[in-house]
């Protein structure tokens, strides 16, 4: 059965969607949103920088896409800077009779014990409504620190500390908004940015830490613990989304951990520099700028460290493809599932099928 797809947004991960809707024979492009006025009515191939038209022009006409009764939207959409609005926008999708699959708000990949009740039932009711799942997903929060450490720890026969870490560089990721205003590179180091404010953290990637707990069956201590430290630059650097002028921010290290009777047990961490000379003390990836990593304490001791990169070698635009194609790949499993919000640990295993070229 082919599933017909709206996607929503064209921007650095929504332009891979597109190409990844393309790409799967089940799957049909019936509509594309945007936000940018001069991109309405170009071709969806055009924006996706395909080549070649698809022959569905883009709108901004919100009521339009969702009278085509899709079976799901992949939505890609900036949410960081508009967590609740865009969970209004989930849920009207839902409660419309549409599957969503979505890489944000981040939260919303495991919100247990961080959303307040009232939403979650909004969530859930509107699935009921719609009869209609909602899957958030990527690469991280997502697969990388969601899926692969849990299928690790099938092999485990004692766990002591699981520890999912990024380290990379940030220079060649082109977010503008994130970068200055969210995690506050190029900014003085006086100054606080919107990412380390007490609580925001755990709202970011406590849905990490608290998924695994759940699929180990762990409970955690009240609140998740957060901890970080920022370096300052030692000369002007200059990324494709921020200059960052020395002496301000230019490294960022952070921890938001679950700990059981005070001992840490699940650590999420991120190396994050903004030049590949940075911090030359951090860990660093086995090869290119970009690594996951998954490390594994207890009996036995296991590590994965898992990288990506674009054909043409960066890892930043192959993170936008492989947050795109997580979720792209994610939609039979999602219109297929339970009516309400579903995460990683409700969907059977998705792969790339039928995306093998061929004969």
């Amino acid at each position: 059965m082919t599933l017909r797809v709206v996607e929503w947004s064209t921007g650095t991960v929504g332009r891979h969607a597109i190409a990844g809707i393309d790409a799967r024979p089940d799957l049909e492009l019936v509509g594309v949103w945007v936000s940018d006025p001069a991109k309405v009515g170009r071709d969806a191939g055009e924006l996706a920088g395909l080549g070649r038209d698809l022959g569905v022009a883009a709108t901004d006409d919100r009521d339009a896409l969702i009278a085509l009764k899709p079976d799901c939207i992949v939505h890609t959409a900036m949410t960081d800077d508009r967590i609740f609005e865009a969970i209004d926008d989930l849920i009207f999708f839902v409660e419309s009779g549409i599957n969503v699959v979505s890489s944000g708000p981040v939260v919303l990949q495991f919100p247990r014990g961080i959303l307040d009740q009232d939403l979650l039932d909004r969530i859930a009711a509107a699935g009921r409504t719609g009869n209609a799942s909602l899957h958030v997903n990527g690469i991280d929060p997502g697969f990388a620190n969601d899926v692969l450490p849990l299928a690790m720890t099938s092999l485990s026969q004692r766990i002591d500390e699981v520890r999912c870490l990024e380290i990379a560089d940030y220079s060649t990721y082109y977010q503008p908004v994130v970068m200055t205003g969210i995690f506050g590179f190029g900014q003085p180091m006086d100054h606080t940015p919107i990412l380390l404010y007490p609580g925001v953290l755990a709202m970011g990637w406590g849905s990490v830490v608290r998924q695994l707990a759940a699929g180990l069956g762990l409970t955690l201590d009240e609140p998740l613990v957060e901890r970080f430290d920022r370096v300052a630059a030692d000369r002007r650097y200059s990324t494709v989304s921020v200059d960052i002028p020395e002496g301000t921010m230019a490294a960022l290290h952070f921890e938001v951990v679950g700990q059981v009777d005070g001992v840490d047990r699940i650590v999420l961490e991120h190396f994050t520099r903004t030049h590949p000379e940075q911090c030359p003390d951090w860990p660093t990836p086995a090869q290119g700028d970009g690594c996951y990593r998954v490390l594994i304490s207890g009996e036995p001791e296991m590590q994965v460290e898992f990288t990506h990169r674009g054909e043409n070698g960066d890892h930043n635009v192959s993170g936008m493809i492989v947050t795109a194609m997580r979720l792209v790949n994610s939609v039979a499993a999602v219109v297929d599932a339970k009516p309400g919000l579903v995460t990683v640990l409700d969907l059977p295993p998705v792969s790339g099928r039928r995306l093998v070229s061929g004969p």
